[in-house]
């Protein structure tokens, strides 16, 4: 089956590009196995709490795409940085992640999952 790597930059609800990738995501999962790469600041996608009024609710969209088989990982560096996780506890994702099936890792997990790839494609600004 085909790859399609999705790599998301911005956070969520300064643009829509998380709901794109969802809409692209779930459209690919017809025909390839997805991954989708969080970095900079889309690591706050995953934030738990989040209860937008006036927005949709990525967060729990993309807890829908992992349960769905969509491989999601978040920076590890961007999230240390952005005060998610201490560093000693780089691995650990028990304030960012909504399920065990999405992932803090570190860029060369976004390097193998792009040359692993068939399509790749990057929404950031």
């Amino acid at each position: 089956m085909k790859t399609l790597t999705i790599i998301l930059t911005d956070g969520p609800y300064i643009s829509e590009y998380a709901e794109v990738a969802y809409k692209l995501a779930v459209t690919a999962l017809k025909q390839y196995k997805v991954n989708i790469f969080l970095y900079l600041d889309a690591v706050h996608i995953l934030k738990k709490g989040q209860d937008p009024s006036f927005f949709t609710n990525v967060g729990k969209l993309f807890l829908e795409l992992a349960e769905k088989g969509v491989i999601i990982r978040a920076c590890a560096r961007c999230a240390v940085a952005r005060g998610y996780i201490a560093e000693k506890d780089v691995l650990k994702v028990e304030d960012l992640s909504y399920s065990s099936r999405i992932e803090i890792s570190s860029i060369y997990e976004l390097s193998e999952m792009i040359s692993k790839s068939d399509r790749v494609i990057s929404l950031s600004r």
